[in-house]
């Protein structure tokens, strides 16, 4: 039977992720970045395409989890009618340790414990060679297929068909290790590690950085925990921010929409980076704009969309076999095809995060701005051009409002940046064209029954139209904007929840999705700076109760049958969390 999306919790190093089920198997993993082929891939599967299993062996037992505070030490409660054991699983935040830790803690009585690992790496298209290597009393076995070496120490293992597993009894006060260290398969195998000392250290790395957030109200701990989760999704040695920890989670269910997310997105990126801004976490603007040079140096006509987590270019779309997709919905990809669209907003997004970074005291260099007069210039040549949209259409390009705006948005950031901070540039190009852009979308953007339209050849509209006040290219109480919020209510909300857009063709795509959970955030401050503030409270209620009892949420929900639907954990979905958040606490006194 299929896991539910929510089921999962992930792990994290700030370098990969696992995700692990309310049942105790992890059915994620990839070693070392959370781009690299799955090791584990139950999740697109079944558990022959790679699982590690440990729970107790009576199937009647009962769960309950949570995470250690504000980290990503999951603990897991095992009660069965011999006793109770706790489950702690952790990745360690040690540089140059990449490994994931599994301890039983014996809490009363005794429990009966199965440990049952498949390995498949290489998106399960390699079967390691398995042999045992433990000496001197302790267990351990290698695996090795190709570039990848894995190390299993613990119980001993006993190779069961195509599986290994191991038995054993956890009493009251007993700690018992499992410890999966990754390698490359041409050096020696990695070394045993303190087990005591690497989850004490893991656990204070993770308290000390939630410690710095500043949240209060309602939400505050779903505050923290998104936070936590965009951290989570921050490569500690690139500054890259992924997407998601998963590829390939579908939109629909059985259906074609799915997708890799394991790369950064400059969008999804710059956004998050605003959400770290607003919540003080300076550092990470610094890390992410230099991450942002690197990525993107060289001609700016080439600039992407997207990029690999050390910004690699070169993200080619493909479909695998190996894996069969959750649930069946195939095909499984990996790379992304959307690499190669032009949107143009995104060079939009950056200039308002980097504008948001220099106003909130990040130091801008020679070379950072030279960067943005860069993308600037690039904005200017391809001021004429149609693009694929924030929703990356794969059907024909479009004047897109939303992207239109982003375009006033680059300009307005980069003029504020000479008027306000004293920095160089073509002003009087950027405000021609800023003025003109305007005028652009106020004579074919805005239908005659008064609202913002998707793009200039439709009368629909779209979600990402919210984005329009948040960057000042309106008010929120704005005309046009209350008859946008309007039409949507009317069009893209059936059961209460905001799609994105109707998907009528526009995208290129067949099949339909679920609502889009960032979507709906964003109209939870749009409620909230109109005036709706009951809406607001109400709409936030709701879309909070639908993370999972960790606090985690995928891409998207299905309201009908209660399920979350997409990539998972999703970046957007927790920062767009976060904003809200900032945007009810805002207007809390008005």
């Amino acid at each position: 039977m299929t896991t539910p999306i929510e089921d999962y919790a992930v792990l994290s190093n700030c370098r990969s992720a696992a995700l692990v089920s309310r049942g105790g198997s992890v059915d994620w993993l990839c070693l070392p970045r959370y781009d690299s082929g799955s090791m584990f891939g139950a999740l697109l599967g079944d558990e022959s395409h790679g699982a590690w299993s440990l729970r107790p062996s009576d199937p009647d037992a009962t769960a309950t989890r949570h995470y250690d505070g504000d980290t990503f030490v999951l603990v897991t409660r095992w009660e069965t009618p011999t006793g109770v054991a706790e489950v702690h699983d952790a990745m360690p935040v040690d540089e140059g340790v990449e490994a994931l830790v599994r301890r039983v803690v014996g809490i009363s009585g005794e429990v009966d414990f199965v440990s049952e690992v498949r390995l498949r790496f290489d998106y399960a298209r390699a079967v390691p060679w398995v042999r045992q290597i433990g000496a001197g009393g302790e267990h351990a076995v290698l695996a090795v297929a190709g570039p990848d070496a894995v190390v299993l120490r613990g119980p001993r293992l006993i190779a069961v068909d195509t599986a290994h597993r191991a038995l054993w009894t956890t009493v009251a006060g007993e700690n018992v290790d499992s410890v999966l260290s990754w390698g490359p398969s041409w050096r020696e195998p990695p070394a045993p590690i303190d087990v005591d000392a690497t989850l004490k250290r893991t656990s204070e790395w993770w308290t000390a950085w939630a410690a710095r957030v500043a949240a209060s109200g309602e939400h505050a701990e779903l505050v923290t925990r998104s936070l936590l989760v965009l951290r989570a999704l921050t490569h500690a040695e690139t500054g890259g921010i992924v997407a998601a920890a998963t590829t390939s989670l579908p939109e629909a269910f059985g259906g074609g929409r799915n997708w890799d997310y394991r790369y950064v997105w400059l969008r999804d990126a710059a956004l998050t980076l605003t959400a770290y801004i607003e919540h003080g976490f300076l550092e990470a603007a610094h890390r992410w704009r230099t991450w942002l040079l690197r990525a993107i140096a060289g001609d700016p006509a080439d600039v992407q969309i997207m990029y690999g987590i050390a910004g690699e270019r070169d993200l080619p779309e493909r479909e695998l076999t190996s894996l069969p997709g959750y649930d069946g919905a195939s095909p499984v990809r990996i790379g992304n095809g959307a690499v190669d669209q032009y949107q143009a907003d995104v060079i939009g997004e950056v200039m308002v995060a980097l504008d948001a970074a220099r106003r909130a005291g990040v130091t801008e260099t020679s070379f950072s701005w030279g960067l943005q007069r860069a993308l600037l210039t690039q904005s200017v040549q391809w001021f004429d051009r149609a693009d694929n949209g924030i929703w990356e259409m794969r059907g024909d390009p479009h004047f897109f409002t939303h992207s239109r705006a982003m375009v006033w948005a680059a300009f307005d950031r980069g003029i504020r940046a000479v008027e306000e901070n004293g920095l160089d540039g073509d002003v009087e190009t950027w405000r021609t064209l800023r003025d003109r852009v305007r005028s652009d979308i106020d004579a074919h953007g805005v239908h005659a029954g008064g609202w913002f339209t998707q793009h200039y050849d439709t009368d629909e509209v779209d979600a990402s139209l919210l984005i329009l006040p948040q960057v000042g290219f309106c008010a929120y109480d704005d005309p046009r904007m209350l008859a946008t919020v309007a039409r949507m209510e009317q069009t893209l909300m059936p059961d209460g929840w905001l799609l994105r857009y109707r998907t009528t063709g526009v995208d290129g795509l067949a099949g339909d999705e679920h609502p889009f959970l960032a979507c709906s955030f964003w109209l939870v401050g749009q409620y909230a700076h109109s005036g709706r503030r009951d809406d607001a409270v109400a709409l936030m209620r709701r879309l909070t109760a639908v993370a999972n009892d960790i606090g985690l949420l995928s891409e998207e929900y299905d309201p009908r049958d209660r399920r979350q639907a997409g990539n998972t954990p999703q970046a957007l979905s927790h920062l767009a969390l976060v904003l809200a958040a900032d945007a009810l606490e805002a207007t809390a006194a008005r």
